[in-house]
């Protein structure tokens, strides 16, 4: 079981949407806060990164900027550059606004693709929830190659627009996501704070999870996670509620009904069938529990995710 895989399949609600920014400075887009997590990839040229709030952030090419809660924020050749407002849509091709000339400066030339991924935001997974406000990542040498390698065949297939291109650039940017988190996660390193790099740096602890995202309906309890992988009850409880920040049965009932919403959004089986594959035997305790969790029936979930928010009701 692929832990990492299987998180961002689960954590995703919808569709990534992206727009191309071929622009020569000066140039300045503002963008709102948007439902996904807001992402740039500078494919050629330097522009600065202006957080609201944050100090100034420089950018260079090859480099990775992914804003997991979707924070307002700017991308500009300059920090003292005015602003034109952009909103990052959370479906379809999100487009420059109207009036705004990207070639009429005189200035360097920058290339960015900037979009949005549709990501759990109301019950985030706890590796969501330990990203920092702004992730970046530099293009160094040596480092974070497949990223990067993503990052330059996307700037190419972009630049040139070759035939089939239009098939191609979606892959990948769907791919740079989860590029993005693992090259994050391997950055960490021996990073002392609770974050799910120091959950899968932990053999047993990265074991268990295999373990819960591979059956999640299987009777799970401390003791049994503990003995498959080695460790006593008490030493594998302290290592995972440390690594992971919450205990293994919380984890397990959280990942359960993480597994329920995305079969809801993907699957118009029966109810009782999304019960069962995550170890409710009876539809109605299924029923009870996600709604306790999500705020909603799993019917009424169900519409709001595929037919949007405003046909469903609690």
């Amino acid at each position: 079981m692929d832990v990492l895989a299987d998180v961002v399949t689960a954590m995703r609600t919808g569709r990534s949407s992206y727009g191309r920014a071929d622009v020569r400075a000066p140039w300045g887009l503002r963008l709102t806060r948007s439902t996904g997590a807001a992402f740039h990839l500078v494919l050629q040229g330097t522009c600065w990164l202006l957080p609201d709030g944050e100090p100034p952030l420089a950018l260079g090419p090859g480099d990775a900027v992914l804003l997991p809660r979707g924070a307002p924020h700017a991308v500009a050749d300059q920090p003292t550059t005015s602003l034109v407002d952009v909103d990052l849509k959370t479906s379809g091709k999100a487009d420059l606004p109207p009036g705004f000339d990207p070639t009429g400066g005189q200035g360097p030339r920058s290339l960015l693709l900037c979009g949005t991924y549709r990501l759990e935001r109301e019950r985030p997974h706890p590796l969501l929830s330990t990203l920092p406000d702004v992730v970046h990542l530099r293009a160094s040498p040596g480092g974070h190659r497949t990223l990067h390698t993503a990052i330059t065949l996307l700037g190419e297939e972009i630049d040139a627009d070759p035939p089939g291109s239009r098939a191609v650039v979606p892959s990948l940017v769907d791919a740079v996501l989860v590029l993005i988190l693992r090259a994050w996660l391997e950055q960490q390193g021996d990073h002392p704070a609770h974050d799910w790099s120091k959950a899968m740096a932990d053999t047993a602890v990265a074991r268990s999870l295999e373990l819960i995202h591979a059956r999640p309906a299987h009777p799970w309890t401390v003791a049994t996670l503990a003995a498959e992988v080695g460790l006593s009850r008490a030493t594998f409880a302290r290592r995972f509620a440390e690594a992971v920040g919450e205990p293994p049965l919380t984890y397990l009932a959280r990942w359960r009904m993480t597994t329920a919403a995305r079969l809801l959004r993907e699957d118009s089986g029966p109810l009782a069938g999304v019960a069962q594959q995550i170890g409710y035997t009876s539809e109605f305790a299924f029923a009870k529990a996600f709604k306790r969790d999500f705020g909603l029936a799993p019917g009424a979930y169900r519409r709001q995710a595929t037919a949007g928010p405003e046909t469903a009701q609690p």
